[in-house]
């Protein structure tokens, strides 16, 4: 480990900009960088592709649930509630927890799926037309589609869609001043979305139907029922991991494609070869990734290209800057939707938090994008687009354009 020094992961930067150049430095100088944290215990960023996915593979030394995902240390009781959480827990009871739900994101489930994602996409599309082409794309549009999926998925009627949104939002922007007005809110909203999800529990105990929420008030893990706080939460990830991160993909997506009109005209010229759509989606995921980290902590002493790690320390996992790792990737800054073999790490590096959700963004991206370019093949900026004041997702809060 050497001295690197100048080196900022934290919040403010992310606000900014995507933090490329240092983390380019940081996989040639210092892959294993000790970063002080401000008023918090510091932590190991990981940096390089290869040992993301050996930390990844390896839950029994690298734990989430002894200190949670966020970079950050947890009360006591905020750390109680995210090891409720499916990516807040460890095996096996994360493996129990996961297979509750597994089935409805298989693939064979997603193919199902995908006409009606394609449906609702080119609705969308056309909307966009009602509007003049000028839209705000990611209230507007982004975050539409995604929203509109899982809400169906999990058994949230359409009419209370924005509700989620609105929670999604306070609860996972809690670095971000545009989505908080107090240091309450974040708690208030996630109270106000448990009692939501008991009263959708409520319902659909009594009168079962076809979604997830019905699944969860049923099932029996290790022979007991789940609880009322374990389906909470439950509900909260599903509903928000299943809506904020494909909508930043999406977003992510669109200006990229602004900011390569070479790429974009290919598209457009190829908007039915279905190769070309599937590389590209690849492309798009490498090159968006809507989280930028994932924080673990080691169970025991142990180390990572030999820079010693002892136990209760934390290693964050940048997957962001994988994505870009030369080792893995040939010209990795170079935007290329023909781009193969492309073993990103967007949706993580394997292992058993490897994102349950996978193949219905993937259906999504591929879906929204396409429909868009297909009745709309020129797009630009109105404005100055926003990211979010967050060092944990990779988020574009506003982005202004003009599709023609």
């Amino acid at each position: 480990m050497t001295a690197t020094t100048g080196i900022n992961l934290l919040e403010d930067t992310w606000a900014r900009e995507i933090p490329h150049d240092q983390f380019a430095r940081l996989r040639r100088e210092d892959p294993v960088h000790w970063h002080e944290i401000p008023g918090h215990q510091g932590f190991f960023a990981v940096t390089r592709h290869e040992d993301i996915i050996a930390a990844s593979r390896s839950p029994e030394l690298w734990s989430v649930e002894t200190g949670s995902f966020f970079i950050r240390d947890q009360t006591p009781e905020a750390l109680e509630s995210l090891a409720l959480t499916l990516v807040g827990m460890d095996p096996p009871r994360h493996t129990r927890m996961r297979q509750l739900v597994s089935t409805a994101f298989a693939p064979r489930m997603i193919r199902k799926l995908t006409r009606d994602i394609e449906r609702r996409a080119a609705l969308l599309a056309d909307s966009v037309a009602a509007k003049g082409g000028r839209v705000e794309f990611v209230e507007e549009i982004a975050a539409r589609l995604p929203l509109q999926i899982i809400c169906e998925m999990v058994g949230v009627q359409a009419a209370d869609e924005d509700r989620i949104f609105a929670w999604s939002n306070r609860m996972v922007g809690f670095q971000d001043p545009d989505f908080r007005t107090s240091e309450e809110d974040g708690q208030n909203a996630a109270v106000e979305i448990y009692a939501y999800c008991d009263a959708l529990a409520a319902d659909r105990l009594k009168e079962p139907r076809d979604d997830i929420i019905s699944a969860l008030v049923h099932a029996e893990v290790d022979g007991e029922r789940m609880t009322t706080h374990e389906i909470d939460m439950f509900f909260v990830t599903l509903c928000v991991a299943g809506n904020e991160t494909t909508r930043n993909l999406l977003a992510g997506t669109l200006l990229s494609l602004i900011h390569h009109p070479a790429a974009r005209a290919e598209l457009v010229a190829g908007i039915d070869d279905d190769a070309l759509w599937t590389t590209a989606t690849e492309e798009f995921l490498r090159w968006n990734g809507s989280i930028h980290n994932f924080r673990r902590t080691a169970t025991r002493d142990t180390d990572i290209r030999g820079v010693p790690v002892k136990a209760g320390q934390k290693a964050v996992l940048y997957y962001t800057s994988a994505n870009r790792d030369e080792e893995v990737f040939n010209a990795p800054d170079v935007f290329d939707i023909r781009r193969t073999p492309n073993e990103h790490l967007t949706f993580g590096g394997g292992g058993p938090h490897y994102c349950l959700g996978a193949g219905l963004a993937r259906a999504q991206i591929k879906s929204l994008t396409r429909e868009l370019l297909r009745r709309h093949p020129h797009v630009e900026l109105t404005g100055e687009p926003r990211r979010m004041r967050s060092d944990f997702i990779n988020g574009i809060k506003y982005l202004p354009v003009q599709f023609s």
